[in-house]
């Protein structure tokens, strides 16, 4: 007796000695979160906790996802965390992931956090390659992706080179051209610079837009086996069942809609469809686990759901969810239309202000040399002055000199000379005094005339002088009235609407004249889109054509072949699928078997 209360005692020690809760790691794409979780949580009790502390509403796209045995698994909504396959050790690590895909991703995701938890996601299938992309969209896609990163493209700030450590292009891509990392950022660049004005959540959208067209986007494919043992793959989307060959999952060879499917099920590792139509008979695949087959029908039973649900009106909750988008879109887009306002007149201001600095070193460079060429001036009109003073001077003295020579003549030709030698000498001395003083008469005239030009340029100097001091005057009042006009521009930014949000409500009432204006704006974006959609075709044949020259063709992969077939003859994701579903069911089902 006493032993058996003892070993009870024993018991309820160790079970007071068990831990209630355990530590749970959830990773996202851009981030990790840890939780403590009671040990009776179910999976939903802990991926309700994850959306609510992500801010997440639409929840129906999202899974809790792990790895057990070289599988992918998810948790299950309905069965305790730690029934699940999970490690033992703590922190139990989860993927909060992307299950399902939308069929249009601007349609579908309507909060802001949905989108860009798509985005970071099918960007990553896209570089890892588990999302084939021609190049031509790489770089288009790569743009959006810095857009969505960098917001508008800035030359003064966005210089060569500031791409250099992103990850932006498959390797397959950049291994597939001879092509530099320059070469590369600069045709994303040439891109990144027309998407100016788009917001971040925009950028992204266009992103999903673009990569939901892509072949392989939003499917998962598991190997099975038909009747006759053909080795086959199955794709699962949002669309329906597709089956494709091993070789090639950029095209499927059937197509089975969610809305000609009826039933799903298992046995084992034998996989059961049966199509709507009851006349026609089920058939069957086999896949190579029992644990791949439950991950199938999570998919298709999930994927199915969405289906049908898309084709019925939206929920009280999702047109709750999408007033509420609309209203906020519409709100950005005010205050988007009210930060460019602002942010154009504050460039027209510093517009006007570089204008009138410039005006004012302009004019400063006018007055410093209006001075230098006023002190030249006066420095010419002091040389000249003096050098007038100088030749004058000079004048006299000829002039003096004349004089005393002419003096000199009259007083030889006074005196009487009596032998006929000195007269004749006489005379030699007399005719070489009067071509002296010819000489000395015409180089006084010419002094006294150079006298005078130097007096006339001395006056021009002097009325140089006056109009240079005139200039200078009104130089230095116009500077005066620039310098206050410069002081009032830079003053202008405080008059400007303020950034500050503290005296600004915050709240919108939505009228029908904005109600009205905004359904003309919608209906602008409409054709606008038509157009840049048939710009962006025409961008990416120019650049497809560009770099073709650069392309090493025995780098080509086999998807990379396949793609161009399908190009060539101008096949397409949705337009093969609709030539597949043409067909029969009961047709699709027979070809199906005899694969």
């Amino acid at each position: 007796m006493a032993g058996a209360i003892a070993s009870r005692m024993s018991f309820s020690s160790l079970k007071r000695k068990q831990p209630k809760t355990f530590t749970v790691r959830i990773a996202t794409m851009d981030a990790e979160m840890e939780f403590s979780c009671e040990v009776k949580w179910k999976g939903k009790d802990l991926f309700d906790l994850v959306c609510r502390t992500l801010g997440l509403r639409e929840t129906w796209f999202f899974g809790l996802q792990y790895t057990i045995k070289d599988t992918v698994a998810w948790l299950k909504m309905d069965k305790k965390v730690l029934d699940h396959d999970v490690p033992t050790e703590e922190p139990v690590t989860f993927h909060f992931l992307a299950k399902f895909y939308p069929e249009n991703a601007e349609e579908e995701l309507v909060q802001e956090i949905t989108q860009h938890l798509f985005f970071l996601q099918v960007k990553k299938q896209i570089l890892d390659e588990k999302i084939y992309c021609p190049p031509e969209a790489s770089v288009l896609l790569a743009s959006y992706a810095v857009q969505a990163k960098y917001g508008d493209y800035d030359p003064n700030v966005h210089k060569r080179g500031f791409l250099a450590q992103e990850e932006l292009l498959p390797k397959r891509v950049i291994n597939l051209y001879q092509m530099t990392p320059e070469m590369w950022e600069e045709r994303i660049t040439a891109w990144y610079a027309e998407h100016r004005g788009r917001a971040r959540d925009e950028a992204e959208m266009e992103y999903l837009k673009i990569a939901q067209d892509l072949e392989m986007y939003g499917v998962n494919y598991f190997a099975i086996r038909n009747k006759k043992g053909t080795e086959l793959l199955l794709g699962v989307d949002a669309l329906g069942l597709h089956i494709y060959d091993p070789d090639n999952r950029l095209t499927p060879k059937i197509s089975f809609p969610w809305n000609e499917i009826r039933n799903i099920s298992y046995s084992d590792k034998e996989f059961t469809i049966k199509p709507l139509d009851k006349k026609i008979d089920v058939f069957k695949f086999n896949s190579s686990k029992l644990r791949v087959n439950k991950l199938i029908l999570q998919l298709c039973i999930g994927n199915h759901d969405l289906f049908m649900r898309r084709r019925k009106a939206d929920s009280l909750e999702v047109q709750q969810m999408k007033a509420q988008a609309r209203e906020e879109k519409a709100r950005k887009q005010m205050e988007r239309q009210r930060l460019a306002r602002e942010k154009q007149m504050r460039e027209e201001a510093e517009r006007t202000r570089d204008e009138l600095e410039r005006r004012l070193m302009q004019l400063k460079e006018e007055a410093t040399m209006a001075n230098e060429a006023l002190m030249r001036s006066e420095e010419t009109a002091d040389l000249l002055a003096e050098k007038a003073q100088i030749t004058e001077e000079e004048a006299k003295l000829l002039a003096q000199k004349a004089a005393e020579a002419e003096q000199e003549m009259q007083r030889i030709k006074a005196t009487a000379i009596r032998t006929e030698e000195e007269k004749r000498l006489m005379e030699q001395k007399v005719l070489e005094a009067e071509m002296l003083a010819l000489k000395m008469a015409e180089e006084s005239e010419r002094r006294a005339k150079e006298a005078d030009q130097l007096k006339q340029d001395l006056q021009e100097a002097r009325e140089s002088e006056r109009r240079a001091k005139q200039k200078l005057l009104e130089i230095t009042s116009k500077s005066s009235y620039t310098q206050s006009m410069n002081s009032s521009t830079t003053a202008l930014p405080t008059d400007l609407p303020s950034f500050n949000l503290i005296n600004e409500s915050l709240s919108f009432d939505f009228k029908d004249t904005d109600m009205k204006r905004l359904s003309m704006e919608i209906e602008k974006e409409k054709v606008e889109y038509m157009e840049k959609s048939k710009h962006l075709q025409e961008q990416l044949n120019e650049l497809k054509t560009e770099i073709e020259a650069l392309k090493l063709k025995e780098r080509e992969t086999a998807l990379d072949i396949l793609h161009n077939e399908n190009a060539s003859r101008g096949n397409s994701k949705h337009n093969t699928i609709k030539k597949l579903t043409l067909q029969s069911t009961k047709s699709r089902v027979a070809f199906f078997e005899e694969l």
